[in-house]
Formats: C-alpha cells, structure tokens, sequence
C-alpha cells in the first residue's frame, strides 16, 4: 500500500515542468546567485573541488557549468584498454550482469526488457538480447561528464521521450520499468567486440543531455521518438574519451552485444566507481594478473 502510494504521488509532479525551471536556474549567470549555489552544493553534497580543472567559484559563469566542470588532468588514470571495458562515469553500480531473455534487472523483483528501454526497436534489441548490461548511478556529488567505455564507431542517435521520474534508490526499486519510461538519449555504436548501446537517462531537474558530437539534445521536447543516421559521418571516440554530459545527474546503461563478457572481481551491487577503472573484460586473457580496477596508466582531460 505505502509503495503504491508513494509511486502515485511522484507519478503526479509536475516533472518536466520542474525541470524546465532547474534549467533556467542553473543557467542563470548573475553572479551573487550563481557562487551562492554552488558553495551551498558543494558543502551539502561534499564535492571535492581540488579535482577539477577549476576550483574556484568565480571560474564557472554559471552553476550549471560547475556541475558539468572537467576535471583536472591525471585525476582518473585509465585502466589498460586492450580487452577491458572501463567505466565511463563516476558513480555507483546499481545492477550488473547478463541480459536474460532480453530483459534487465532494475532492482529486486523489477525488470524490463531491452526493446522498450530502446525505444520500442525489437530489430535493434535483438543484438544484444542475450548480451550485458551495467546500469551506473550518477549521485549530485559525483563528476557528470561521460565517457567511452571502450573504442567505438557511432553509428545511431536516438532521442526517446518519456517521463522524468527521480533515479535515486527508493525510486528505482519502486518505480515499474522506471528507466524505460524515462526520457533518454541513445548511442549506438559498432566496435570490434560487436554492437553497443550507451544509454543516458534523464531525470527530474535534468535540465539537458549532451553528447560530444551534436550538443545539447533535450530540451527540446516532444512526443516523437528522434533518430540520427550517422553511418556515413565515420565518427570515432576512443575508450576514454568524452561523448557526452548530464547537465544535472541522471544513471547511464551500458549494453554490450557480447556474450564472452566477463566482470572484474571486485565488482558489485552498489559499490562506487571512477571513470576509467576496468569493470569487465571481453576476453579474460587480456586481463593483467592480479589487476584490481583502476590501476594503469594516467589519462588527462
């Protein structure tokens, strides 16, 4: 009953209608409003400064650049690449594993399937029907650009609307089909371990997604599924490499088309990640011996 209730109610705010004003407000660049913003955030949220590029309030023209800072060169060493798939966040893992049947976990005793996260696409689903999944947890605290797990040709943008439910835990296990139903941008990609999908989901004061190659994608909104053909654009973003952003935090799904996928030991249900440790191998025998995630060489901004 209570958790009927409680999905009723966030089901009944006004969600894009907030986010549409967070939008605004994040962006606003007078700057008593701005520098009070961001010292309020950074002390509620504990966000550590002295990894960005820039640590000082007056460096950002807006609050909403603060949120979205680069960070300072050589704060995230990249794990080795060849045969790893590393993450492309900071953030936690909230579920991980083997697609089944074409469906994914959300939390315990809450699925859906990959078609539908995919905007309804069952040829598209397809590849990865039987393939991986990581679902990763971007908190107000963390770094909220992304970046490439492994090396890959863009081939497909899709923008799919939806709603802009809250992403945070009690939500996730509460919500049905939560990140299905969600608005989000889609990256597919050809790489040389098969097909991959990164999915960035909105959410509720998620003013904008971005990517690298074609800025900000929503807003604008619409009821209409957008697509973008970028077969012929011979497009590549190298493992590590910036391909987009959350102008406020969200969760990124990563779909992998293999099936040899395996996970790093040390990875598991809600622990925290950086951008560029390893969190899987494609093919176990590239893995170095011993190698705990996060350890290899220094990658800059």
């Amino acid at each position: 009953m209570i958790s009927r209730l409680f999905r009723y109610l966030v089901t009944l705010l006004p969600q894009h209608a907030i986010s549409r004003v967070v939008h605004r407000l994040a962006r606003w660049r007078w700057r008593p409003w701005k520098n009070l913003l961001i010292k309020g955030f950074t002390r509620a949220y504990g966000v550590d400064r002295g990894e960005a590029a820039a640590s000082e309030s007056n460096a950002y023209v807006s609050f909403n650049a603060f949120f979205t800072r680069p960070l300072a060169p050589g704060v995230r060493p990249l794990a080795d690449t060849r045969g790893a798939m590393i993450s492309p966040v900071d953030g936690v893992i909230s579920q991980h594993g083997a697609v089944s049947n074409g469906r994914l976990i959300q939390a315990k005793r809450q699925d859906y399937s990959v078609a539908e996260l995919l905007g309804g696409d069952e040829q598209l689903a397809r590849a990865f029907r039987d393939g991986h999944f990581a679902t990763l947890y971007l908190s107000p605290r963390d770094y909220h650009r992304v970046h490439m797990p492994i090396a890959g040709s863009l081939v497909r943008m899709l923008h799919v609307p939806g709603r802009l439910f809250g992403v945070s835990r009690p939500l996730v296990r509460h919500v049905p089909r939560l990140f299905a139903r969600n608005e989000r941008v889609i990256g597919l990609f050809d790489t040389e371990h098969g097909p991959m999908a990164m999915v960035l989901v909105g959410a509720i004061g998620v003013g904008s997604i971005e990517t690298a190659w074609a800025g900000e994608i929503t807003p604008p909104r619409g009821h209409r599924i957008r697509n973008w053909d970028y077969r012929h654009d011979s497009l590549t973003l190298e493992a590590g490499e910036e391909m987009g952003r959350f102008n406020l935090g969200s969760t990124v799904i990563l779909l992998f088309a293999d099936t040899a996928l395996q996970w790093a030991n040390a990875i598991a249900e809600d622990q925290p990640v950086r951008m560029g440790q390893a969190l899987a191998y494609f093919d176990i025998a590239a893995s170095p011996s011993g190698a705990q995630p996060g350890e290899g060489e220094h990658a800059g901004e």
